[in-house]
């Protein structure tokens, strides 16, 4: 038996050319087949997720879209009917609420009546890109704004002194007239 030389490889030695060979062969055959990489079929899951999601969500909503959408001047209009109506009831209610005697027993519960029928007026028009930049809304919002700020700072029972009283039925008097002409 020839035994071949041993070669005693040390940190600092270069390998052999053979050893180089087989380890290139070796690495080579490990390597994987295809070459794709998992970001192309993420992004083609994703597209056709997102293409699903819009052909289904626009199936399901163009028939609700067709059937429900009132034409913008029906809405307006219906806005300003309802509008109209509303304030011209919050008027009334204002000025029955402040013209009540200093003594009434029924003072409280009035006031707490305003102030829920105001709030809730604030809250449904106030929103309204239509309604904001009308003389009327921006007369009765002041005026409800003063009205609620003297009940809260001095209670409910607190009659509202004679300049603010004034100045608030006058606010609600050009609001009346700004209705009255539509604006």
């Amino acid at each position: 038996m020839a035994s071949s030389p041993t070669v005693l490889l040390t940190p600092t030695s270069k390998p052999t050319t053979t050893t180089t060979t087989v380890s290139a062969v070796t690495l080579s055959s490990l390597k994987p087949t295809t070459t794709t990489s998992p970001q192309p079929l993420r992004r083609h899951f994703l597209s056709l997720t997102a293409t699903t999601t819009a052909i289904s969500s626009t199936l399901f909503l163009f028939p609700l879209l067709l059937t429900t959408t009132p034409s913008p001047a029906i809405a307006g209009e219906e806005v300003d009917e309802e509008y109209v109506s509303d304030t011209k009831g919050m008027i009334e209610k204002v000025r029955t609420t402040i013209g009540l005697p200093k003594g009434d027993p029924n003072a409280a519960t009035a006031v707490a009546e305003l102030r829920e029928t105001s709030n809730s007026w604030v809250a449904k028009y106030r929103r309204e890109k239509s309604l904001i930049g009308k003389p009327s809304f921006r007369d009765m919002y002041s005026a409800l704004n003063a009205v609620s700020g003297h009940y809260i700072s001095f209670g409910p029972t607190a009659p509202i002194p004679a300049k603010r009283k004034q100045r608030i039925l006058e606010e609600m008097e050009t609001a009346e007239k700004a209705l009255l002409r539509g604006r």
